[in-house]
């Protein structure tokens, strides 16, 4: 099945999609991610702070930018307009000869932390994961795995078999989880790794509980070309 976002990187030779596109390709396909715009000047970041409001989220923006919060290049809770230029002149200025851009992203707030994702597995093929996500992903590695495709009744499993299953259910005067939104999360990722043979990882992480609400706010999709290539 063809996507033009993958094509397209397929093309230009490259192995990762940039977060906006990683997150156009999710979104094209149901599964909720932030309000966001890419920029590449200030008038644009205007335009974009005037359509998705305060506060905002920046970060640097490209398909060979990685450990962006490592570097400095992510710049959370900016409330009014100066905070944002100040921001994106100070991002622009690292990312400028590396061809970045600045993604203008709503801030999600939530206490709750997630992952989702999707590897390749040489022999399973399309594997999804369900875990703890944000900081707690490396340390704790509390996640599992189904083979794709799964149904409800999987997705269901998967997210009792953590350990912190618990920060799903109604706790401290928050919402106990949308399950069925997040089965339809995992679901949905593996029918793209069933749908594409190009998509070798998807890293949903964090996945914030807004209330009920699942959000993906940070994601990368990777690739790997055909064998013909």
């Amino acid at each position: 099945m063809s996507n033009e976002i993958i094509d397209k990187a397929l093309k230009e030779g490259r192995n990762t999609l940039s977060e906006s596109e990683s997150k156009e390709l999710l979104r094209s396909y149901g599964i909720a991610v932030t309000r966001e715009a890419e920029v590449y000047d200030e008038a644009g970041l205007k335009a974009a702070a005037g359509e998705i409001g305060f506060p905002l989220v920046l970060k640097a923006c490209g398909p060979d930018l990685s450990h962006k919060t490592e570097r400095g290049l992510v710049r959370v809770d900016l409330r009014n307009e100066q905070e944002a230029l100040d921001a994106f002149e100070g991002i622009m200025s690292e990312v400028k000869d590396e061809g970045g851009s600045v993604l203008v992203q709503e801030m999600v707030k939530g206490d709750r932390e997630l992952v989702v994702g999707l590897t390749r597995d040489p022999q399973f093929g399309p594997c999804v994961m369900f875990g703890l996500g944000g900081i707690f992903t490396e340390i704790l590695k509390d996640v599992s795995f189904r083979v794709a495709p799964i149904e409800k009744r999987d997705a269901l499993e998967m997210m009792q078999d953590i350990k912190g299953r618990k920060i799903l259910e109604a706790v401290r005067g928050m919402p106990a989880a949308d399950l069925d939104q997040l089965a339809s999360m995992l679901i949905t990722v593996g029918n793209i790794g069933l749908e594409h043979d190009a998509v070798k990882e998807i890293d949903m992480n964090p996945v914030i509980l807004k209330g009920a609400d699942a959000i993906a706010v940070d994601a990368l999709v990777v690739l790997e070309q055909p064998d013909d290539q």
